[in-house]
């Protein structure tokens, strides 16, 4: 006879709480409720010194990835700064694509990086 399976535990956002997106931008009150950010993006987020999610509608996403980097010391990869700027977007009233989206902009805007 077979053993009995053992019961799962919950992972990701069921271990964590939870953590669903919000509805709207206006209803966001933590950087992880925000389309795209997880939880090392929302801890990047609070290493700059941001503490609510609305504080992204009055930021530039280029000058967030180049903080970021002097922040940590390194390069950062850039779908990091694809991601911030569909965050501010998202903040500023835009849709929630995916951060993908916004790479061909970015490669527009910014050229390599």
């Amino acid at each position: 006879m077979a053993a009995p399976l053992a019961r799962r535990r919950p992972v990701g956002r069921a271990a964590r709480g939870g953590n669903a997106k919000a509805a709207s931008a206006e209803q966001a009150q933590r950087f992880e409720e925000l389309p795209n950010i997880g939880p090392s993006l929302a801890a990047d987020l609070r290493l700059l010194g941001l503490v609510h999610p609305r504080e992204l509608a009055a930021c530039d996403a280029w000058s967030l990835y180049q903080r970021l980097c002097t922040a940590t010391g390194q390069r950062q990869d850039p779908c990091v700064l694809d991601t911030f700027m569909a965050a501010v977007d998202y903040m500023q009233g835009a849709p929630a694509p995916p951060w993908w989206h916004y790479t061909a902009r970015r490669k527009a805007q910014f050229g390599p990086i």
